[in-house]
């Protein structure tokens, strides 16, 4: 199975800048395993390309009075096709918590979308050795409640918050054995087994050494996702 490179634009563009990173990209990325999540504002910029795109995050809500929100119905009529849900930086930022990222996979799901569900660790909780249960916590109630038969459109995308843009990442046999717990874990207690994507200071430099990992399915690219060179280098060296 192809690996998964979903590039994660964040609050990064203007109106012109984002013309021409599409431009820059049109041609040049003919696969489906490639997902580009652009801030909402330019999310139709994205329409008609040849690569999949979705939201940075979703509403549990169908419609109305949720001002800022977006819904599961409004990304799909543009064809958005993915969204995020609980990234750390929404966690931290707008204090989401498991139970209401539960409702939003649900809803996601129940609208045919795919999900990137974001776990990972502080470092005061990597320091005290809580990581693993941190992880367990985040799979079991982010994903309660939901169907085998649903979870198969749920990638999980491990990011040690600690790593996210300062460069320092885990070795590859550290996220090769998180990696394996995740996989355990939603096997044993959801019964369904995950494709797993490590995120955190991933870029064009490292993601060979990364590639190496084997039981992980792809990258969640975040700073290096900004330039086009650098997409085109990763997505080379994950082809391979």
């Amino acid at each position: 199975m192809k690996k998964i490179l979903a590039l994660n634009l964040k609050m990064n563009f203007n109106y012109q800048e984002v013309i021409d990173y599409v431009q820059e990209l049109k041609g040049e990325l003919k696969n489906k395993n490639v997902i580009l999540f652009p801030p909402t504002i330019f999310l139709p910029y994205f329409i008609g390309n040849e690569y999949p795109f979705g939201a940075q995050n979703i509403s549990e809500f169908d419609n109305g009075a949720h001002t800022g929100e977006i819904s599961c119905t409004q990304l799909k009529s543009i064809g958005g096709t993915y969204t995020i849900i609980g990234h750390s930086e929404r966690r931290k930022d707008q204090h989401e918590e498991d139970g209401t990222l539960n409702l939003r996979i649900k809803k996601a799901l129940e609208n045919g979308l795919k999900v990137v569900y974001c776990i990972g660790e502080t470092k005061e909780e990597r320091d005290m050795l809580k990581t693993t249960k941190i992880l367990k916590s985040e799979i079991v109630n982010g994903l309660a409640g939901i169907k085998p038969t649903d979870l198969k459109n749920v990638i999980i995308a491990y990011e040690p918050i600690w790593s996210i843009g300062t460069g320092v990442i885990p070795t590859n046999k550290e996220i090769a054995s998180t990696t394996a717990f995740i996989i355990d874990t939603a096997v044993n207690i959801l019964n369904y087994k995950p494709r797993v994507l490590y995120g955190g200071s991933v870029n064009e430099k490292n993601i060979a050494e990364l590639n190496k990992i084997a039981n992980v399915s792809g990258f969640l690219v975040g700073g290096a996702s900004l330039d086009v060179k650098k997409v085109l280098k990763m997505k080379e060296t994950i082809e391979r």
